[in-house]
């Protein structure tokens, strides 16, 4: 195995330069990921209509984030430590890490798989899913969990392998799931006419190669995070490690996709031209949700080997260079898209009723993306260096309880799509406000005192 020792560029070099570096890779891979669910949405929603398309993308993509968000968030405690263990080099316990990392993705694919399955048509009505929308929603979404192994197998590989600084292999292995990907959906729903069934099984056989790819790189490197498969356990410790760091970030992105949920549910009630838009808007401000997470993955990657290196310093500069690029980069898309949105939704579908909503929702949501950058920033930051459960309570109570309390009480006055939206940016602006004052006044970081570290 290669000694550890090396010079390592994301704890030695250039600060502005390696974020990018590591950003960019990221930010490709997060594009192609997004293509996924994408394509589906696109080809069904040209070739099969706009029931079809909102069944692909609103209401069963909620319910997706929920679940395998949870298990997402979950895992990013090892990302977290592995990024700590092999900025300090200690070899031991990453080795042990990443064993119990992938081991605990199996196991957490088979019991997603089967909740998803099971209660997937109770969670469908429960959200009040329009009835031309639901055989197309329950078709896609059973499809759909039944890849959740490899689909989690491949999110925490790509994330053990960003956790070392690598962020290219994860984004080679994207393009070419995503290109079959789409190959697939061509030959499922337009040359065989299997309709959502067939965009859902072009999904799954898709993250089958993400993942076999994946856990290839794994197993044949030469590097201190080999993976072996005949090691392949959980080390109860580490897997303690794994969901105390973990765990908020998983509750965070279930509160989130609770919130979510009922949003959606208020947007159901508005018929199904709203809901197409609302889900084809929801394709387009991926755009700047994909861009955002891959600099906070980058921040949450920098932060962390630094932070386990013992350069808080260098940690501190890392935070305000993120926030730096992540504002201009918000900023330029914020601008492309209130200008060029409507091209994109053309792409989705053509109904005069649908690009009417969807351009007021866009229009309105744009220029408000700039009060969510110091939410992922910090976040990212402060998930790096281990302080995950203040962030998340800021969060929960500052978006997700907030988002809640304005569709039960207020949203029921008016009738009117961008009247759901406001409670985005509302919570938006008072979570980043949170936030700020956290970082700067209370947060561990910011008192320049290391966290207790434990195995």
């Amino acid at each position: 195995m290669k000694n550890s020792e090396l010079n390592n560029p994301i704890t030695e070099g250039v600060i502005w330069k390696q974020l990018l570096l590591f950003f960019f890779p990221i930010l490709l891979g997060t594009f192609f990921q997004q293509l996924y669910n994408t394509a589906d949405a696109m080809i069904v929603g040209q070739f099969v209509g706009k029931e079809a398309l909102s069944a692909v993308g609103g209401t069963t993509g909620t319910l997706i984030n929920l679940l395998v968000g949870f298990f997402v968030g979950l895992s990013s405690g090892a990302t977290v430590i592995i990024s700590q263990f092999y900025g300090g080099k200690h070899l031991d316990r990453l080795h042990a890490a990443v064993h119990t990392a992938v081991a605990f993705s199996i196991i957490g694919g088979a019991v997603l798989m089967v909740i998803g399955i099971v209660f997937s048509p109770w969670a469908l009505r429960a959200m009040d899913t329009p009835e031309d929308i639901m055989d197309y929603a329950l078709t896609y979404i059973r499809v759909y969990f039944m890849g959740m192994i490899p689909n989690l197998l491949y999110n925490m590989g790509a994330g053990i392998l960003r956790a070392i600084g690598d962020s290219k292999r994860p984004l080679y292995y994207l393009i070419a799931s995503c290109m079959t990907n789409i190959v697939l959906d061509l030959a499922f729903v337009l040359g065989l006419h299997m309709d959502v069934f067939g965009a859902g099984l072009a999904t799954i056989l898709s993250q089958f190669l993400s993942a076999i790819l994946v856990l290839r790189a794994l197993i044949r490197t030469d590097d201190v995070y080999r993976l072996e498969l005949k090691k392949l356990k959980i080390v109860p410790k580490m897997l303690f490690r794994i969901i105390e760091i973990g765990f908020p970030a998983g509750l965070q992105s279930v509160m989130y996709s609770v919130s979510n949920i009922i949003v959606q549910v208020g947007v159901n009630r508005l018929g199904t031209d709203v809901v197409a838009a609302w889900t084809t808007y929801g394709k387009i401000d991926g755009l700047f949700w994909m861009m955002l997470g891959a600099m906070g993955i980058a921040a949450t990657t920098f932060i962390g080997q630094n932070y386990g290196a013992g350069k808080i310093d260098r940690v501190h500069k890392g935070i305000a260079t993120c926030m730096m690029q992540a504002t201009v980069m918000t900023v330029i898309m914020s601008v492309l898209l209130y200008v060029f949105g409507i091209y994109i939704f053309r792409l989705f579908t053509s109904d005069a009723a649908v690009l009417e909503n969807g351009m007021q929702l866009l229009h309105f949501m744009v220029p408000a993306f700039i009060l969510y950058v110091p939410i992922e920033i910090f976040s990212g930051s402060l998930r790096g260096a281990g302080d995950c459960w203040v962030p998340m309570l800021i969060t929960c109570v500052g978006v997700c309880v907030l988002r809640i309390i304005w569709i039960i009480f207020f949203a029921p006055f008016y009738a009117d799509i961008r009247w759901i939206a406001f409670c985005y940016p509302l919570t938006w602006l008072i979570t980043s406000a949170a936030f700020i004052v956290y970082y700067y006044r209370f947060s561990v970081l910011r008192k320049k005192k290391p966290l207790r570290r434990r195995g």
